[in-house]
């Protein structure tokens, strides 16, 4: 069978990220599921939006947890990127997105869809996220077991273990999925630019937290692995491991048909993608 297709942050090779446009041009494109990043505004509204602060894909300054959900809407989020948005995915002042937003995009796309919710930590509201996820969802009329909101299948994500375990009490083992990715070091010390001990100290924790998480996947706590790109081909026979153990495996991000024809070739089951036409016509070419 092909992998499941998930459009990353949407389409956001075309739009911008997490925009309306580019979750529209992703069930436009095909693909069999979306993802998205939350956030809690500072009224604790669900938001899309992958960064903890604004100012990488939005006219804004500042927090996202600092400003109301009806604050974040006026905030341009889609100009950056450069490309010109359809009349018919709506005007610029529509472009953000609350998870309410979202899921309404998805329900009314006229077949079944997936998406996946990563819980973006560390929240200055901690594990509330977690709980504010599941209170949206059964108010939106959730069934915890088969985790459908009408023809909208929800899948969970976090590389916190955390939030996973917080997830564990409400979501289906089958869809909970904990991501993984190598720690770094040179990478921690350019984002953080701290000294040498606290460097060394976060550090510590991240490979502590990526050692927890490789865990919960092996003992099977979770019923998906969504390790990067990167870390598949450090460790393609740990994910093969994964895979013949009946883990499904979901990878980020893949945009190349060469990446997209490796993971296939190990037996990954999905795939995410900031290209999913692109991946998707190619590995249907392959398989034909």
């Amino acid at each position: 069978m092909p992998p499941v297709i998930f459009a990353h942050r949407g389409s956001s090779g075309a739009f911008a990220e997490h925009t309306r446009a580019a979750y529209l041009q992703a069930l436009a494109d095909g693909a069999d599921g979306v993802e998205c990043d939350v956030h809690l505004s500072r009224d604790r509204h669900l938001v899309c939006i992958h960064d903890t602060t604004l100012e990488r894909t939005t006219d804004g300054t500042g927090d996202v947890a600092d400003h109301s959900l009806a604050e974040l809407r006026e905030l341009d989020a889609s100009s950056w990127k450069g490309a010109s948005i359809p009349a018919a995915y709506g005007g610029p002042d529509e472009q953000l997105l609350s998870l309410g937003d979202l899921l309404l995009l998805l329900r009314r796309a006229g077949r079944p869809v997936r998406l996946a919710i990563e819980l973006k930590h560390p929240s200055p509201f901690g594990l509330a996220l977690e709980e504010a996820l599941i209170g949206f969802l059964m108010d939106e009329g959730w069934d915890p077991e088969s985790s459908m909101v009408g023809g909208v299948e929800v899948s969970f994500m976090s590389f916190n273990p955390d939030s996973i375990r917080q997830l564990q009490e409400s979501a289906p083992h089958h869809q909970l999925c904990q991501l993984v990715a190598d720690v770094e070091p040179e990478d921690v010390r350019q984002a953080l630019h701290l000294g040498s001990l606290a460097e060394g100290a976060v550090i510590d924790v991240l490979q502590g937290a990526l050692r927890e998480s490789e865990a919960a996947i092996e003992h099977q706590e979770v019923g998906l692995a969504g390790p990067g790109l990167q870390y598949v081909r450090n460790h393609p026979d740990r994910v093969r491991q994964w895979i013949s153990d009946g883990t499904r495996v979901r990878v980020w991000t893949v945009n190349t048909v060469e990446d997209a024809r490796f993971l296939t070739g190990l037996g990954v089951q999905e795939l995410t993608s900031d290209v999913p036409a692109l991946i998707r016509q190619a590995l249907l070419r392959t398989d034909g």
